[in-house]
């Protein structure tokens, strides 16, 4: 079985935690993540036509597990708020998706740290140089969040492979502009891997809600 990596970032009093869960904590997370995911507004941006079942929860993960994605579950001071993956991992690029699911602490930033710390993981860790994201227009929060990543509109071939519908914007970020707006607070974050000595030391001179 693929090792599992945890990536921490303490952020003055504020401690963030993304973890990739084995099935069974997926199983005793699935009705929390459930709820996450059928809020209204929230289904309404990941474009969920219909209400995810706990099953659906867990069919969900175990499909981004056999493709080879790294999915995430998103704590802050010790409670779960949230999920993010990179999916469709290839050579030198992902796609990224990240949900704070909690209503009440949307909009707050969180999801621009944790984004950061998963970029920190994907450039780092998985060594890519590119990632990529598709949203509906309406999602103006998520659309902002990408913007503060430094996620910019890219309608190319590579980029419009991921989208789900016609009208979706797609956007990407390349490793150099991430470690030029986010490395300072990128080089804080803790990667620890089945050989953590690889993912915190690679590129040791770098840094190394969203439809679903």
């Amino acid at each position: 079985m693929r090792g599992r990596y945890l990536i921490e970032l303490k952020d003055g009093a504020d401690a963030l935690r993304a973890v990739e869960p084995t099935s069974t904590e997926v199983a005793k997370v699935a009705s929390r993540l459930a709820s996450f995911y059928n809020e209204p507004h929230n289904q309404a941006m990941l474009a969920h036509e219909e209400a995810s079942a706990v099953s659906d929860v867990v069919a969900h993960y175990r499909g981004l597990a056999s493709e080879g994605a790294h999915a995430f579950l998103l704590a802050f001071n010790g409670a779960m708020v949230g999920d993010a993956d990179l999916r469709h991992v290839e050579v030198g690029q992902a796609e990224f998706a990240i949900l704070i699911g909690d209503r009440t602490i949307q909009g707050k930033g969180l999801g621009t740290r944790f984004g950061i710390m998963l970029h920190a993981f994907a450039f780092r860790a998985l060594d890519l140089r590119r990632l990529y994201a598709s949203i509906i227009p309406a999602n103006a929060a998520s659309l902002r969040l990408f913007e503060k990543l430094g996620y910019e509109r890219d309608d190319s071939a590579a980029a419009r492979r991921y989208i789900d519908e016609p009208d979706d914007v797609t956007l990407s970020l390349a490793f150099e502009r991430f470690d030029d707006l986010h490395g300072a607070l990128a080089r804080r974050v803790r990667i620890t891997s089945p050989d953590s000595r690889i993912a915190n030391s690679r590129r040791k001179n770098t840094t190394g809600p969203h439809r679903r």
